[in-house]
């Protein structure tokens, strides 16, 4: 929900530093293995409770998941590297809850199974729907230079990261934080299912319609 106007806010500073790494032969993928290798430093540092060691390796690699899109995007974007680079994305944000799991199994072992209960539902429905939505060629008018079709909903890329930087900054509201966000996240996930459904729909039906015209 608020990506669209966090992404114009830090665009600038993001192009301009792939800018600078584009000069030095630096390539996309390069950023986003090297942000998500270091971004899986967060589990030990979790479950060692260094909560603004790990506060600041979230905020690490998000800033080069936003790097490696404007890179790909001053070069050339390829379907591998944004491949890639999703993937790594949700591999991230469960290794982020995976690791408060291990800080305190006991408080926090229930609510981090619940959140990534909730995260395959925001993921598979973001995927499914990518799929199709390639499959017919539609493109989003809100997100045109994602190498994919983004479906947006109340819980996106800059409402996790922030929920999880508060987990940092107030790990003892773990619980409460996870139950409340991972309700968002099933928010997300119905509006998507139930958006996505008619989008395709109403698109296959305009494409059947849009074929018997010739034959008129």
């Amino acid at each position: 929900m608020l990506d669209r106007w966090s992404l114009r806010v830090i665009s600038p500073a993001l192009q301009w530093t792939a800018c600078k790494l584009d000069n030095l032969g630096v390539t996309a993928n390069q950023v986003t293995i090297s942000g998500f290798l270091i971004g899986l430093l967060v589990i030990p540092a979790l479950a060692l409770q260094y909560y603004a060691l790990a506060g600041v390796i979230i905020v690490f690699n998000r800033l080069c998941d936003g790097v490696d899109g404007a890179l790909a995007r001053a070069s050339s974007a390829t379907d591998a590297g944004g491949f890639l680079d999703i993937v790594l994305d949700f591999i991230f944000y469960s290794a982020v809850v995976f690791g408060f799991a291990l800080a305190q199994p006991a408080e926090n072992a229930l609510a981090a199974a619940l959140l990534l209960f909730s995260f395959m539902g925001t993921g598979s429905s973001f995927l499914a729907f990518a799929i199709m939505a390639e499959r017919r060629s539609i493109k989003s008018m809100t997100y045109p230079n994602k190498g994919f079709y983004y479906l947006g909903g109340v819980a996106e890329g800059t409402e996790t990261i922030l929920l999880l930087l508060c987990c940092c900054l107030m790990p003892e509201y773990f619980f409460a934080i996870a139950l409340f966000f991972s309700a968002i996240c099933w928010m997300t996930t119905l509006t998507r299912v139930v958006g996505g459904y008619y989008s395709l729909q109403y698109n296959s039906q305009g494409a059947v319609e849009t074929r018997a015209e010739p034959g008129q």
